[in-house]
């Protein structure tokens, strides 16, 4: 009996041009790099994920045990439970004033599956999606799977990483068909106002095609004010699809658990294309969804609490990196800060770092941190920092970036 094993590369070329357009995600793979080299009995420090370090609040545990003991394990209905729907919508009138009824609701396996849908139903091939830079890296691979085209809107650290009305305008053209953002912002952390979201609000309103889609899944950690969500102007509301979830305020990332708000026509798309991709998400899952929203936000306000002192404390230090510029993030747990006077620069082998990824790649393999490129955000010049770790672990990280940055020659 003879084996025949095919090539690496043979096996490629039957492979989808679809899958083999796709990037991996980075923030995934630098995780996945960090880990390795734990296993290797190297003290790792990650800060390379956006998963908050607590564990799920205690009711909403209890609230999954309950449903198992309840029987709830049967396939549920492809946009949720009517229950877990109609606490959304309480949630939505309750803390974000905003108008929306149980059809009008889709919940899905997390947040990004609630954007791979609304992305795979309103983009056809060549269909432009305007994105501002930096973007959570799957936003512009989901418009790869969509064969649309991504449009780009750069910002920088001068601007909070906001655009403004001008730089809107500009980019939409007659085959824009989306335009999509996240505020609090993955990976800047920053918001917009009410005010600055009028002033976009004023460029919608003239190019009625245009749809938008608010990724508003980091809403609860927020240092200004309150959450202001571009659903709540009228004009355009209609065509605002609204993104969130449970995974960031609640700490349930492992949970899968997600939804939209959106027009009825938009949401009835959505309902139909996950009834034919992944029906209803865990049943498990969303009883436990009901809990977090009917039950208060105790403790979410206990996190923000620490990731607000946390913020404070990695501020600090990384304005004491030569080298490095940053600003406050106003929301999220992350920073973005400039690291692009490292660019050039060699380690003790000689290896050049000619960009972003370099560097993290350099930090990870001379600091043992996990960070993220910001190549892989859309903006070369930064790196991303997660801060959902404990104070000692960050203090310890931030000393360590400083002194590998300390040795590039």
């Amino acid at each position: 009996m003879f084996l025949y094993l095919l090539p690496h590369n043979f096996i490629m070329t039957f492979l989808s041009q679809r899958i083999n357009s796709l990037s991996e995600s980075a923030t995934l793979k630098m995780t996945k790099l960090g880990r390795e080299l734990a296993a290797k009995g190297i003290n790792v420090i990650s800060l390379s994920i956006g998963e908050p370090d607590f564990n799920t609040p205690e009711h909403v545990k209890e609230a999954a045990k309950k449903a198992l003991d309840e029987n709830y394990t049967r396939y549920s209905p492809v946009p949720g439970y009517p229950e877990l729907r109609q606490a959304i919508v309480n949630k939505l009138k309750r803390e974000n004033n905003l108008d929306y009824d149980i059809s009008q609701i889709v919940v899905s396996t997390g947040a990004k599956q609630s954007l791979s849908n609304v992305i795979l139903t309103l983009i056809n091939p060549g269909d432009e999606v305007i994105i501002p830079t930096p973007y959570w890296v799957s936003y512009s691979e989901m418009v790869v799977l969509a064969e649309g085209k991504s449009v780009f809107i750069d910002t920088d650290i001068e601007s909070n990483f906001k655009i403004t009305p001008a730089q809107l305008e500009a980019a939409i053209t007659p085959k824009t068909k989306l335009f999509m953002f996240s505020s609090p912002c993955n990976p800047t952390g920053s918001v917009y106002s009410k005010d600055e979201l009028a002033a976009l609000v004023e460029v919608f309103e003239r190019y009625p095609n245009v749809f938008i889609l608010s990724d508003e899944i980091y809403e609860h950690i927020n240092f200004v004010d309150k959450h202001e969500s571009i659903a709540q102007f009228n004009s355009i509301k209609e065509r605002v699809i609204v993104v969130n979830g449970f995974s960031k305020a609640f700490a349930m990332t492992g949970w899968r658990l997600g939804y939209i708000a959106a027009s009825k026509e938009i949401a009835a798309a959505n309902d139909k294309m996950q009834g034919q991709t992944t029906s209803g998400t865990c049943s498990i899952a969303q009883r436990a969804g009901i809990a977090a929203y009917d039950q208060g936000l105790e403790t979410v306000l206990e996190m923000k609490k620490a990731f607000a002192r946390r913020r404070q404390l990695v501020y600090d230090l990384l304005n004491d990196i030569p080298g490095v510029k940053t600003n406050l993030p106003d929301g999220a747990f992350y920073f973005f800060p400039e690291i692009s006077s490292f660019f050039g620069k060699k380690d003790a082998n000689g290896t050049e770092i000619k960009d972003s990824a370099d560097l993290a790649l350099y930090l990870l393999n001379e600091g043992h941190v996990a960070t993220v490129g910001g190549d892989s955000f859309g903006n070369n010049n930064y790196i991303r920092l997660s801060y959902a770790a404990s104070d000692e672990a960050l203090t310890e990280a931030l000393r360590r970036i400083k002194e590998a940055l300390s040795k590039l020659v």
